[in-house]
């Protein structure tokens, strides 16, 4: 029986993780910020106006760096602290208040970025050679120049940064503290419901009439607050839209493209090419899905259910390390004393408790180690949960290493790579220790129904819509959750055709990510996911090489582009091959599914 969620100060506190790395106390967190203001102020009034040459860029950058890291563990903390507990009314004024501040002080620091682009590009290319340090720092600001507006403008707009930010803020504040939920009756029986609960435990519940109960409970909360939470997404899309007329691109998808360092085309091309071509493969697992479990009709609420519920073992979190060290070893000492630390320093925070982030993310400071935010429910799929996030954690660890403060962060597009490589790894571990047809199924349709479906399909249909959102925009049009609803039943209904019914409630399901404020953001899940499919596949074959070239890929941070990082791993994102082998692949793991089911049946019916 699936219990109510107890408060943050019920949980374990072995289960959380231990912000005191990056501040003893709340007293030394306060004093920091205090400091802060002042280094910032000091830095104010020794450089702003005095940017004229080559000499002088590089003497800024030096201690423009130095204030960064500074900046860095201060915001950590106070996002950290809200995101286990966002009822807490300490930690939503931590939060808004450091939201002010850092407002303030980039109103104060956008003179740097100013003062450096007013200055000709031969000054500019001159600092690049005289600083390998900052040279990649620079380079992005040259390409940043035509985009760039007068200072004042400049300052002004960071001053409202902590403004911009406030859709986000208020999509999260509806989400996890406003929308509360009752318990749903099935058969007489009451069931508890959360966001935690309904994703974590309710979709993939075994029981059709207690699953698609609690997805009609759900869906029917979110319902109301549909037209709020539109208003709020409606009100970033106009933020998004004014900044891309106001730094002159030509449309909003080239403004929101921009800082990721891609195109257009390999954008569309990620789109285009799943929903058509992904799409026939996915429509034969859910029918696979239908059969397995006896469902006269597959529906929406029945996609994330497990092809063998049977065979989905509960693990600790304690057993969980494990596989990650069995998984993961193939990396490497240093990676793998990594993901031991992460365990035994308190660098997860695995508790269920209520007023937590749903999902699951990884929090990677520069100056300090990685945290990761995870709901542990001991299913066996939450293995692959941790592997991935190990992954953006391992990625930071080698990039933190070799880069400095401004390089060390690589494109949107590619961040997804390094964790769902992690999946792969672990995928590829798990299937290599058994023959056992029942065993080889479960493994594969976690990597079908968990790896894949997750980032190809889930994060792909938000990429679909979005798109049709950000045209919508484009064209000089606003959003209602009516145009919302209507555009996400579409893209549902285009990519699941006749095998799965849309059922009331499924088109609500842009109400629940908080990708949506954050730019062109879920395309990139299948993106990585490209990528790192076809690097396993080299590490599979190659072995050591292959996860040397990786490590230095890794390490390389964000001083190559995206198409340059994929290429040091022996993959050429150029053109459509990679992804067409991704999707081919996938297509591969489904069929094996049906196989081995048919074996698996044969086998039980003589």
């Amino acid at each position: 029986m699936v219990q109510s969620l107890p408060t943050r100060s019920q949980v374990n506190t072995d289960e959380t993780w231990n912000l005191q790395d990056l501040f003893i106390s709340e007293e030394a967190y306060q004093a920091a910020l205090v400091n802060l203001e002042k280094v910032v102020d000091s830095f104010y009034n020794q450089f702003r106006g005095n940017i004229k040459n080559a000499q002088a860029a590089e003497n800024v950058l030096i201690q423009y760096a130095k204030i960064y890291e500074k900046f860095v563990p201060v915001g950590t903390y106070a996002s950290l602290a809200y995101s286990t507990d966002q009822t807490d009314s300490d930690a939503q004024m931590r939060s808004a208040k450091f939201g002010s501040v850092a407002a303030n002080l980039s109103s104060k620091l956008s003179f740097v970025d100013s003062e450096l682009l007013e200055l000709p590009v031969e000054v500019l290319e001159a600092a690049m050679k005289n600083s390998r340090e900052f040279g990649f720092y620079l380079q992005k600001l040259i390409r940043r120049k035509p985009h760039q507006l007068h200072p004042e403008v400049e300052k002004t707009l960071a001053a409202y940064s902590s403004s911009f930010a406030g859709p986000y803020e208020l999509y999260n504040t509806t989400k996890m503290v406003d929308l509360s939920f009752e318990d749903f009756e099935v058969n007489g029986k009451k069931y508890p419901l959360s966001y935690v609960l309904f994703e974590g435990d309710w979709e993939a519940e075994i029981d059709t009439d207690v699953r698609r109960e609690a997805f009609k409970a759900f869906s029917n909360q979110l319902k109301n607050y549909q037209h709020t939470t539109a208003k709020t997404y409606d009100m970033k899309l106009q933020i998004e839209k004014t900044t891309a007329d106001l730094r002159g691109f030509d449309n909003i998808f080239d403004s929101l493209l921009f800082g990721q360092e891609v195109d257009q085309s390999l954008y569309n091309r990620q789109i285009d090419l799943i929903m058509s071509e992904l799409a026939p493969h996915m429509r034969k697992y859910a029918k696979l899905l239908q059969g397995v479990h006896g469902l006269e009709e597959m529906t929406f609420a029945d996609l994330k259910i497990p092809l063998d519920p049977s065979y989905e073992p509960k693990i600790s979190v304690e057993e969980s390390k494990k596989y990650m060290n069995d998984a993961l070893a193939i990396m490497g000492d240093d990676y793998l004393n990594m993901v031991n630390r992460a365990f035994d320093e308190r660098w997860i925070d695995f508790a269920q408790n209520n007023g937590k982030s749903t999902g699951a993310f990884c929090s990677s400071p520069y100056g300090a180690h990685p945290y990761i935010l995870i709901s542990w429910s001991s299913r066996m799929n939450e293995v692959f949960v941790l592997a991935h996030e190990l992954g953006h954690a391992g990625h930071f660890y080698n990039a933190h290493k070799k880069q400095n403060v401004f390089n060390s962060r690589p494109s949107l597009y590619f961040i997804e790579a390094p964790s769902t490589m992690n999946e792969m790894l672990m995928a590829n571990h798990l299937l290599k220790n058994s023959e056992d047809p029942k065993f080889k199924r479960w493994v594969i349709s976690s990597i079908v129904a968990r790896t894949y479906y997750h980032n190809f399909v889930t994060h792909l249909l938000e990429a679909a819509y979005q798109r049709q959102v950000y045209e919508r925009v484009n064209a000089g049009h606003n959003v209602n959750a009516g145009i919302l609803n209507d555009i996400k039943r579409g893209v549902l209904e285009e990519f699941w055709g006749d095998a799965v019914e849309i059922t009331p409630g499924a088109e609500l399901t842009w109400m629940r990510q908080p990708h949506y404020y954050m730019g062109l953001y879920p395309y990139t899940y299948s993106a990585g996911l490209t990528i790192s499919t076809q690097v396993s596949k080299r590490i599979l074959k190659e072995g050591e090489p292959a996860v040397a070239q990786w490590l230095e890929v890794l390490q390389a941070g964000g001083t190559k582009s995206p198409v340059e990082l994929a290429q040091m791993a022996g993959v050429d994102i150029t053109t459509e091959q990679p992804l067409r082998d991704t999707i081919a692949y996938i297509g591969e793991l489904v069929d094996e599914l049906v196989k081995l089911t048919a074996e698996i049946d044969a086998i039980a019916t003589k």
